[in-house]
């Protein structure tokens, strides 16, 4: 584990939070030498943290043991450069199971998904991050989206908790998540961690910087890390231009191509990465392999959005 505590190494980050894919070979099997190789090439290239086995990561295919496997290899590969994030989830007693087993394999910190299928009430809900918070000494960052929304009152109870430091969202109510903003800066004041974790973040990040969240997550970051930077950058720099530019020219269209098939949030960011040399395999199922269309369309798309980072676009 990285030495400082993870919330610091968070709170102000030199780059995008890289969330890598999960490599396979041939066969299906973990591929953990070219896992290794696609993280290794992440934190060279100035990522921040690594979230390992998360959503983009394939979290709901791997087995226990594959997960540990993989967990583990992050953190040999970002060697200490950076905090490592494992996923946790399922129900309570199962993301507990992963949230020990992250913890064996050495990672910084947890992000807790929502429970299996359930749609529970705030109190249950409740019950379950706090039993995966007290599971292990990782501090955990609570992810709300689908069947996990909160109310401003029980993320307020979330931040009281001991071992949960932040609040990830995924569900995209930016009202919701003012008055969450809100509610908990009145009720508990300190340095609680908010993220966007709306799939290709970057899209929405300037409404969530509006209401003070400055942290998200970059999937793009996985396949074309310089345009992710670039776009990080020009962020905090308040480079209104280059975002502007890169959001016409390679985000908007990178959603809208998305949003042509079902699971692409992971599988056209796969292919994005065997596009750029670095073969990780397939998606295992229930996702599927974009069409060859898309892919062809989405390595036009990268070649656009380098091509905008030089200034021929």
């Amino acid at each position: 584990m990285t030495p400082a505590p993870l919330a610091a190494r968070l709170r102000d980050p030199r780059g995008p939070l890289f969330f890598p894919v999960t490599a396979y070979g041939p066969d299906g099997s973990l591929d953990l030498d070219v896992y290794r190789e696609h993280v290794r090439r992440g934190v060279e290239a100035g990522a921040a943290a690594v979230f390992a086995c998360c959503g983009t990561g394939e979290f709901h295919a791997l087995l226990p043991e594959e997960f540990e496997a993989c967990v583990s290899a992050a953190v040999a590969a970002a060697d200490g450069q950076v905090p490592v994030v494992a996923g946790a989830g399922y129900g309570t007693a199962l993301a507990v199971r992963y949230a020990r087993l992250a913890e064996a394999a050495g990672a910084d910190g947890l992000l807790a998904m929502p429970p299996y299928l359930v749609a529970a009430g705030q109190e249950g809900l409740l019950r379950h991050y706090r039993e995966v918070a007290a599971a292990t000494g990782l501090p955990v960052i609570v992810y709300q989206r689908d069947n996990a929304v909160f109310t401003p009152a029980a993320v307020v109870e979330l931040a009281r908790t001991e071992g949960v430091i932040g609040f990830k969202d995924g569900l995209g109510d930016l009202d919701l998540m003012q008055r969450i903003v809100s509610a908990v800066r009145t009720e508990v004041p300190g340095d609680f961690l908010y993220f966007n974790g709306l799939p290709t973040a970057e899209q929405t990040q300037l409404a969530y910087r509006a209401i003070g969240i400055d942290l998200y997550s970059s999937a793009v970051f996985c396949f074309v890390p310089e345009i992710a930077l670039a776009f990080h950058t020009a962020l905090r720099e308040e480079d209104r231009a280059t975002v502007a530019r890169l959001l016409d020219g390679f985000y908007r269209p990178f959603v809208e191509l998305r949003a042509q098939g079902r699971g692409y949030a992971v599988s056209l960011v796969k292919a994005g990465v065997r596009l750029r040399g670095l073969d990780v395999g397939e998606v295992r199922p229930p996702l599927h392999e974009p069409g060859e269309d898309h892919v062809k369309q989405l390595a036009r798309l990268v070649e656009r959005g380098c091509a905008l980072l030089e200034g021929d676009a």
